[in-house]
């Protein structure tokens, strides 16, 4: 089942909301793009103490 969460960009700053499939697993790692700036973000995931920790960086 999806679970909302959300990241900031790593280019431009603004706050993104999203969802993670969690059948994915604790950790993960996809590509998804800025709703705001549209750069495409990395974004690592990692399920810790009952919610989702999400780190983004830019693609090079």
């Amino acid at each position: 089942m999806p679970l909302p969460a959300g990241f900031q960009c790593a280019g431009c700053g603004e706050w993104n909301e999203t969802v993670v499939d969690e059948s994915g697993g604790s950790r993960q790692s996809y590509v998804e793009d800025c709703q705001v700036c549209c750069k495409p973000n990395v974004l690592s995931i990692i399920w810790a103490g009952g919610e989702w920790e999400i780190h983004a960086e830019l693609e090079s």
